[in-house]
């Protein structure tokens, strides 16, 4: 194995681990801290890639923004967040039971994979992939009806985020009509 190759594990096995606690943190606190920590873990896969660009923008977007954003809907919207009631669902069992066959079915699946001792091709020394990804971005016939939903999606949740902070709550509204 090369030390590119023993990176990559380390950081996957980070990023897992970090997803895995995500879903399994009993306080939403701890659970937003977790999905920034798995949110580095992509981004320095990304830049075992050499996806520079998507990388920074992994960390900029992703921890910089929708987490914090995360962060910030939990405590506004959540007046007590120490664990007083059970949190799972009853159908816990079931979900469990399916990531697990859905698991071994990946494994199975990627067992059979010739990919895995395959190396990528290195891009030239002028590749300009900032530029390409632009391109791609904008360019009628490659990516731009999906940027742009994406874009209004989060405009969208956005003007959302800002009425559910400006909206009077109903208990607020109740108490206050007595």
């Amino acid at each position: 194995m090369t030390a590119q190759q023993i990176i990559f594990l380390i950081a996957a096995i980070y990023t897992l681990a970090s997803g895995v606690l995500t879903v399994t943190s009993r306080n939403l606190i701890h659970a937003a801290f977790w999905l920034i920590s798995a949110f580095f873990g992509v981004a320095a896969i990304y830049a075992l890639l050499n996806a520079n660009f998507i990388a920074i923008v992994q960390i900029v977007v992703y921890v910089g923004a929708i987490a914090i954003l995360f962060i910030f809907a939990v405590m506004l919207t959540r007046r007590d967040l120490r664990v007083s009631e059970h949190r799972l669902n009853k159908g816990w069992q079931i979900g469990a039971a399916l990531a697990a066959a859905l698991f071994v079915g990946m494994v199975s699946m990627l067992a059979q994979w010739s990919g895995f001792t395959k190396t990528a091709d290195a891009f030239p020394t002028q590749f300009d992939a900032v530029g390409a990804l632009g391109e791609a971005l904008t360019s009628p016939n490659a990516y731009v009806l999906p940027f742009e939903v994406a874009s209004a999606l989060l405009l969208a949740a956005l003007v959302g985020a800002v009425y559910v902070a400006f909206n009077p709550r109903a208990d607020e509204n109740s108490e206050a009509q007595k």
